[in-house]
């Protein structure tokens, strides 16, 4: 009998016991099911805040989808400041040559061809939109968080007078640049070769840009770029895409790449930013490269960007910063890489061709007549122009100036090599 009764106890702890752990395991579950269904909804409304309703959309060659958006409804006018903003069409001033490229040689040895974007194969936006890259819910999902897609980590610009090597090793980010510094600078230009770098890793990205820099490498850096990228993490695939980045606090909370949140506004219908261009250059093959122009408007304060010589993409609004409110204190050109080997190791992630600058003309990326805009608006050759590159065995940059291509280097490299570990 007592047997029986002790059976009986035991069957019934087991019993609940198995309940418990039923009941919790239904508790884990709808815990992580809300987790999952609250992650989707945040990704949902940060899609639907991005992705404006569309005149039209264009399905591009690449698999991107372009949206021909109204310009008064794309994403800058989110911004409280912009609630009542008069769209500015044009800009009231443009930098004046103080030369004609075309004239300085009447056959240049070595020219570049034009590119263009690969949605433009499939169609054009209507009048009165501008094309925007689609944001996909995949694309929101490699981000370390919702709040941070779009944005760049700290500590991504080249600090040339830097001789700390601890900043240079944790920073994971590596650059071979011209640079200039100590005046007052308006804007700048350059014309940058185009490739296709091989990245390593997918967390890692390679780029060539120009930097519009304002005050101290602390918490208050002002910073306007643009160039071209190749990264899988932002983009999803290996593309060379056109960019701009915004920051007017060293990449903390504000600014973000092109169009992903409120601050640059764009007027032109032709040109979409983060969107695929091509073709890219090929190792002794046929070159391409892109011309782009940053410059402030002397009266208004804006800082506009042109691509190409008929593009002109668009504005930053003055109120985005304080340093460059004023005016800019540095303007560095050239590539970067970001490294996400630990322990020293290093990546094998190219920056530009992939080759080092001495192998010359279609074998090593260039950017060529280097300019900046002087405080009577024009355009001119930079003085004191130096280099800086953190290891030159990974990759280096080489600079000279000649009757064709004006102020120019050579930079770039292949990364992890016999020389570079």
């Amino acid at each position: 009998m007592t047997a029986q009764v002790s059976n009986g106890r035991r069957r019934k702890t087991r019993a609940m016991v198995m309940l418990i752990c039923f009941v919790g395991l239904i508790s884990l579950s709808s815990a992580g099911g809300i987790r999952i269904s609250r992650q989707k909804l945040e990704v949902q409304k940060h899609l639907n805040r991005l992705n404006k309703p569309a005149v039209k959309s264009i399905k591009s060659p690449d698999g991107d989808i372009i949206d021909c958006v109204r310009i008064s409804e794309q994403a800058a006018f989110d911004h409280p400041f912009l609630k009542n903003h008069t769209i500015q069409m044009r800009p009231n001033f443009h930098p004046e040559w103080l030369f004609d490229e075309s004239k300085v040689s009447s056959k240049p040895k070595e020219r570049s061809n034009s590119i263009t974007q690969q949605w433009q194969l499939n169609g054009r936006c209507p009048e009165g939109t501008i094309p925007v890259r689609r944001t996909k819910r995949d694309d929101v999902l490699r981000a370390s968080s919702i709040k941070r897609y779009g944005k760049k980590k700290h500590r991504t610009i080249p600090r040339p007078r830097s001789a700390d090597p601890d900043l240079i090793n944790q920073s994971g980010h590596q650059h071979a640049i011209a640079y200039v510094e100590g005046g007052k600078y308006y804007g700048a230009k350059a014309t940058i070769n185009v490739w296709e770098p091989k990245i390593q890793q997918p967390n890692e990205f390679s780029l060539s840009q120009l930097w519009i820099l304002g005050g101290s490498f602390g918490q208050d850096l002002n910073s306007i770029e643009a160039g071209w990228q190749v990264s899988p993490d932002l983009y999803g695939d290996n593309n060379t895409r056109l960019f701009t980045y915004w920051t007017s606090d060293a990449y903390q909370a504000t600014g973000c790449y092109n169009l992903l949140c409120s601050g640059f506004i764009q007027i032109n219908g032709e040109i979409a930013m983060g969107a695929s261009i091509f073709p890219v250059s090929g190792y002794r093959g046929s070159q391409y490269d892109v011309s782009i122009l940053v410059w402030k408007d002397p009266n208004e304060g804006h800082w506009w960007m042109q691509f190409g010589n008929d593009y002109v993409l668009g504005y930053w609004p003055a109120f985005l910063f304080s340093y460059l409110g004023e005016s800019a204190s540095m303007i560095e050109w050239g590539g970067e890489v970001v490294n996400s080997e630990p322990d020293g190791v290093h990546t094998s992630t190219q920056m530009g061709s992939g080759h080092f600058p001495e192998e010359g003309f279609s074998k090593a990326s260039y950017f060529r007549n280097i300019q900046i805009v002087d405080d009577s608006n024009n355009l001119k050759a930079p003085k004191g122009v130096g280099t800086f590159t953190e290891k030159s065995n990974c990759y280096d940059v080489q600079s000279g100036s000649n009757g064709d291509w004006g102020h120019y280097f050579y930079y770039g490299g292949p990364g992890k090599n016999s020389n570079c570990q």
